[in-house]
This record gives structure tokens, C-alpha cells and sequence, in this order.
């Protein structure tokens, strides 16, 4: 998980941590926006395969500017082995928070 906020961050780990679904955040290296600059435009929207899930993330970054956002990349868990089905990893996380939050608000 990459996040602009330590705030939304911890709230994603915290939500991670009790539905077991496991996730940590990676840093934002800016080394890597390298690999989004386009040949024909200023930027492009994937930077490799190499280093697809940051690129991600940094693409992001370069739209949201001071909103505090989070890129939690699934693909990899999306379809586990040969199941042939999504896994719905993230899904609990993602409704744990937003649970906490509306907890937090009444």
C-alpha cells in the first residue's frame, strides 16, 4: 500500500490488522517517475512491468495533489491459484475503515 497520509495510512493498517488481511506500507520513490514520462505526452499511465505497482501509485500522486489518498494494489491477489474466482482481497479492509470512520462520526 502506498498513501500520501500517515493518517489514512494507519487507519488502512489498523482495519488490515483486524480483518487479517495482510498489507504494509511501501515508501514512494521518486526515482521511479522516470518510467511514466511519455514519449508522445508529458506522462503515461503505466510505467513498466517491472515496477507496475508503484508507478501506479506515483500516477496517482501526480492527479490528487493534496488530497490524501492510498493505492492498495490487488492484482496480485486478485485470482489466488487456480480457484478460478476472485479472492475479494481488500474488500474487507476497505469496509473496516469506512466501518471505523462512521463509528467515529455518530
Amino acid at each position: 500500500m502506498w498513501s500520501s497520509s500517515d493518517e489514512l495510512s494507519d487507519m488502512l493498517m489498523n482495519a488490515s490488522g483486524s480483518t487479517g488481511e495482510k498489507m504494509w506500507r511501501m515508501p514512494l520513490v521518486e526515482e521511479y517517475k522516470e518510467m511514466l514520462k511519455g514519449s508522445i505526452s508529458d506522462l503515461k499511465n503505466i510505467g513498466g512491468r517491472e515496477a507496475g505497482s508503484i508507478t501506479a501509485a506515483l500516477f496517482l500522486q501526480e492527479f490528487v495533489k493534496s488530497t490524501p489518498w492510498a493505492h492498495i494494489d490487488i492484482a496480485g491477489t486478485a485470482y489466488p491459484g487456480k480457484l478460478g474466482k476472485a479472492s475479494g482481497y481488500g474488500v474487507r479492509t476497505l469496509y473496516k475503515m469506512v466501518s471505523d470512520l462512521s463509528e467515529k462520526a455518530k
